[in-house]
Order: C-alpha cells, then structure tokens, then sequence
C-alpha cells in the first residue's frame, strides 16, 4: 500500500458544498434563532450578504425561521434560567425584533416573575430567605441584575416562607 491511499475502509468523501438555505438550516435545527442573529452568522461563514438575506427569507416564508416562536422560546429560556423580564426585554432587542415582537412575547409568558425572584432568592439564600439587612441587599442586588423589577426584588427580599 502506498503512502499516498489512505488505508481501507477510511476513505474521505469530499463534502459537497452547502447552500446558503441548507447552512441556515443547519443552524435552526440546533436551536432557533432571529433573522438578524441567522443572517450574522451565515456572513460570518462566508456568505454572500445578498444570499444570506434570500435564504433566511425563504426559509422563514416556509415557516423554518419565526422571530415570534423565537422570542417565546427565549423569554421562557431565560426566566427559566432567573432572569427577569427587564434583562430579557433588553436580550429581545439585541435580536432586531421590533417593540411589538417584545411585547407579543413577554405577555405569551404564562409565568410570575415575582414567583421567580422568590425561587432565585430560595435558590441562593435557602428556604428561609435572606436573614438580616445585609443578606436582604445582596438579594436586591441579584434580582436587579438579573433584570427583576423594584416591585418582584421587594416581594423576594421580603417573603415570609409560610407564604
């Protein structure tokens, strides 16, 4: 056997070239993604910029690519992840969805941010929550930057574990 075949068995196929339609696809089938967020990735693989927009188009005409089923999968994504919904309002946003795909998916979510302060304070602080002032502000702190409101950080902070 020469040194230039490769041994039997381990022959490599040359890969055919994607189309800019079947790289796109390859991406929402990992997970979903906005149109903004698939059209940067697929110029950043090296596609024509004209191409990448054709294809996102085509495949959100055929109902691959949704930024609404996007953006509910993000939300719940997110707060499930003890987020709030001023971090993910402004995460929503940097996806190029307009105020009425941010508004349109916050108000799908079924959840109670409250609820999820309380359960990330629960989660970080034990069943009985922060003890003394000290703990009570580190608590704040989180759930602001996690993006809760004033309103959930003082319903977290403040909970009786009998409620």
């Amino acid at each position: 056997m020469s040194e230039q075949e490769p041994p039997q068995g381990r022959r490599k196929r040359k890969a055919k070239e994607q189309t800019p339609v079947q790289r796109a696809l390859g991406l929402l089938v990992r997970r979903e993604h906005s149109r903004k967020e698939l059209t940067r990735k697929l110029l950043a693989r090296g596609i024509e910029a004209e191409a990448a927009v054709s294809a996102v188009e085509r495949l959100a005409g055929e109902g691959w690519q949704d930024d609404a089923r996007f953006a509910e999968a993000l939300v719940r994504n997110r707060a499930g992840s003890g987020y709030g919904p001023l971090h993910i309002r402004a995460e929503l946003s940097t996806h190029g969805l307009d105020s009425e795909a941010v508004a349109a998916a916050m108000a799908a979510f079924e959840g109670d941010w409250s609820e999820n302060a309380r359960d990330l304070v629960r989660r970080r602080f034990g069943e009985s929550g922060p003890g003394d002032l000290a703990q009570r502000r580190k608590a704040a702190d989180l759930l602001a930057r996690r993006g809760f409101g004033a309103d959930s950080i003082r319903a977290a902070t403040r909970f009786d574990p009998e409620d």
